[in-house]
């Protein structure tokens, strides 16, 4: 019988084991599917991006490295908002475009050769994004070449890329330029305002300082007086008692 329970007990246990095993490889498995899918997610996720940056752009022609949206009556809304990362030459003249949307060309590493030429570009501050990319460019390259100010009339036929930001600025009638000066205005303002805040915590702290340094002062002095009076108080005290004992 001991023997009989004990075998029983033997297999209970194997079994328990057996099953506890099976429900750890099934939560692994679980997990290493799971780890699995969200790999194949995001690798699909990288093809995507992958194809997506190498694919033309709509509107635009492309052979090889040579990205062609030229004369296509283009206008800032109407541009690709990327190009294929390695694109050499960037065709972009004769369209419509008064500027260039921020970050544009920021990416195009490999770019050797661009024509903006043809466009009726507005310098204004919109112009400045475009102005500055220029003048980040080799000098042997000649990009600038062509980016020529249509507008306003008192910037007509100047290359954008010799304008000051001043100019630009002062040219602006968009309600996004006022916002921009306005923002450089509150800026300032703020800045102002936190330099005069952080003087008035140093003076505040030095006078905080120099109160608690009178405070200590006062603090000791009153503590010495104290300390004067008790004693003065027993030398009486002691006096007094000396001249009782002489008298009895």
């Amino acid at each position: 019988m001991e023997w009989g329970a004990a075998l029983s007990v033997s297999a209970s246990c194997r079994k328990n084991h057996s099953s506890s095993n099976s429900h750890l490889l099934r939560t692994r498995s679980s997990d290493e599917i799971s780890d699995m899918k969200g790999l194949l997610f995001l690798s699909l996720l990288l093809f995507l991006e992958g194809q997506r940056s190498l694919a033309c752009p709509r509107l635009c022609a492309c052979h090889g490295s040579q990205v062609n949206c030229s004369s296509r009556s283009l206008t800032p809304s109407l541009l690709p908002p990327t190009f294929p990362a390695g694109t050499t030459t960037l065709l972009l003249h004769n369209n419509m475009l008064t500027t260039l949307p921020r970050g544009l060309l920021d990416d195009l590493t490999s770019l050797h050769s661009i024509s903006l030429h043809g466009n009726p570009w507005v310098c204004d501050c919109g112009i400045l994004y475009l102005r500055s990319w220029l003048l980040r460019q080799p000098p042997g390259l000649n990009f600038h070449q062509g980016v020529t100010c249509s507008s306003p009339p008192s910037l007509r036929g100047r290359l954008a890329v010799y304008i000051t930001e001043e100019e630009a600025l002062n040219s602006s009638h968009h309600w996004y330029c006022d916002l921009a000066s306005g923002s450089l205005v509150f800026l300032l303002v703020l800045v102002v305002l936190q330099v005069a805040l952080l003087v008035a915590l140093v003076i505040f702290l030095r006078k905080f300082e120099k109160l608690a340094k009178e405070a200590k002062r006062i603090r000791e002095e009153s503590f010495t007086a104290e300390d004067n009076q008790r004693e003065n108080e027993y030398t009486s005290y002691k006096e007094s008692n000396v001249l009782s004992e002489m008298e009895l």
